[in-house]
Parts: C-alpha cells; structure tokens; sequence
C-alpha cells in the first residue's frame, strides 16, 4: 500500500472572532514514514495544530490535506469515520478510561470501526505483549505506572492501524528510561509509512525525530 501523505496549506486560526491568529498561511508537507517534532515556545499552537489535524477543529483558513484531498470540507460523519480509521493520537496523560481495565481501553478506538471484539481483544493483547504489558491487561488504569499508562496509549492509538499518529507532548510526564520506549515505539510505527507528528518541548525528542517544524 502506498503511504499516505499528509499537508497542510495556508492554515491560519483563530479562537475568537478577531482573536489573536495562530500559523499565519503555513503550509508544510509531513513526509510519510518519518517522525516530525513540532517545536516552538507555550502559545504558539503545537497542540492546537495537532487537534486541527486530527479533524477535532477546523481552521479558519486553509486545508488538511491528505492525498489530494482536503479534509476540511468533510462533515462531522465524515471526518469522525476518517479519525476512527486513520488517525491514531497519544496525550501527555495517557487519558485512559480509570472504570475499565487496560485492555478494554486498548480495545475502545477500535470499537468505532465496527470491528468485533474478539478480533479487537486479540488485536489489543498481541499490542500489549509487544510493550511488556500483557500481565497487566485485566488491570484498571489506577493499578498501573505513568510510563506503564504511556505504552498502554500507544497500544490504543496503534490498534485501528491508523496511517497518522499524532503524539502531543508524549513523554512530558515520563523517566528517561519510558521516554525512550515511547520514542522508539513511535519511531517503531513509521516502519510502514506512517507519519508521526509529535508536539514536544523534550529535547531527547526533537534530537530523536527526523523533522523538526518549528512554530
């Protein structure tokens, strides 16, 4: 399968009517199976462009455009079917379900697919054996570690075998020794043409990456 290629043209917004504007008409192409730090000072919109791409806002002006096709004009159908089966996102705080046990919380992305959940649990437990997790799959979020919840993020973001991931400040809250895990298994998930977008201040991250966009 031919990697997808992300962009973005002449992107500009705004949080309010005559508000502050962010991005200023950039425009930038995310080259496929690569990972690309977006960098920058608090306030510039590291985050806010991550969730614009992920089709969780919309510019003011400008496109999301992945294969010649601009997102933007896709309704809210349209672009949570496209999220549910493209887009794969990591947090800073994991943001795992605490009432469910870790493998369910894997599992949920998938659900929006319309997959069944014995082909998603069997999905789910080959991901977590793969971060050294799998004795932990019946355990709930408060049962487990920070860098542990991490790697758990990254299996739920990988299950829907998604062609984007988008990582905001993934190792903010992590060790040195979780943030390589991170890293490596978000350079891991480039291996067949993916693009990874990670929004970070981490200085390991920027050096492990292999764009930097600066904002």
């Amino acid at each position: 399968m031919t990697p997808a290629r992300w962009e973005i043209r002449d992107l500009r917004f705004s949080y309010r009517v005559n508000g502050p504007e962010l991005f200023h008409g950039l425009t930038h192409e995310f080259a496929p199976g690569k990972v690309t730090a977006l960098t920058g000072a608090s306030g510039r919109g590291k985050s806010t462009l991550l969730y614009i791409m992920g089709l969780l806002l919309r510019p003011t002006e400008g496109g999301i455009v992945c294969d010649g096709k601009d997102l933007t004009r896709f309704n809210d159908d349209e672009a949570s079917a496209l999220r549910a089966s493209r887009i794969g996102f990591v947090f800073q705080n994991a943001e795992l379900d605490p009432r469910v046990s870790i493998i369910e919380s894997v599992m949920e992305p998938g659900l929006y697919q319309g997959r069944s959940r014995a082909e998603l649990r069997e999905e789910a437990r080959s991901l977590l054996e793969s971060f050294d997790l799998a004795e932990q799959a019946a355990h709930k979020p408060g049962q487990i570690s920070g860098g542990q919840a991490q790697r758990v993020a990254m299996c739920r973001a990988l299950v829907t075998d998604p062609d984007l991931i988008l990582a905001d400040e993934p190792t903010g809250n992590l060790d040195l020794t979780n943030t390589h895990v991170v890293m490596q298994a978000l350079r891991s998930a480039t291996d067949d043409g993916r693009t990874v977008i990670i929004a970070t201040h981490d200085p390991m991250v920027v050096q492990a990456s292999d764009e930097v966009l600066e904002l």
